[in-house]
């Protein structure tokens, strides 16, 4: 019996999963939508809940408690910045997890992890200005 076990152990040690949240966390509040296999969606979903609410208090300490989960201080500042003040009248319920089929090599099954209400120009926008750096850059 499972009694008092909360979370899936995803095959990893205790240290690579957290740090493996902190990036997808870092990397969710990047791009606002991330693909990722369902158990990890579904593990991940509450913890970005709980960064959100964190980030919707918006002192000190609660930044500090968001820093020392994400470590990565771009992520925390947009957090705090941008999506507190944009889920700051919504009660709860900041992530979705659509479900998306399976990956092709292990036929794992695979979901889309993102936030509600999201920005779609946010996918993949630093990636695109640094390609359009490197080519302006090329160019000259």
């Amino acid at each position: 019996m499972r009694h008092q076990i909360a979370h899936r152990k995803l095959n990893k040690t205790s240290s690579h999963r957290k740090a493996m949240f902190a990036n997808m966390a870092a990397s969710l509040i990047e791009h606002e939508q991330i693909v990722t296999t369902l158990p990890k969606a579904k593990e991940m979903a509450p913890i970005m809940d709980k960064l959100v609410t964190l980030a919707k208090k918006g002192d000190l300490a609660a930044r500090r408690a968001a820093l020392s989960t994400v470590r990565n201080e771009d992520a925390v500042r947009k957090l705090f910045d941008v999506m507190g003040a944009r889920y700051k009248d919504r009660n709860g319920g900041y992530t979705r997890v659509l479900k998306a089929g399976f990956r092709q090599g292990d036929n794992a099954p695979v979901a889309v992890l993102e936030l509600v209400d999201r920005d779609p120009e946010a996918r993949g926008a630093a990636d695109k200005a640094r390609h359009a750096a490197e080519l302006e850059a090329a160019d000259q």
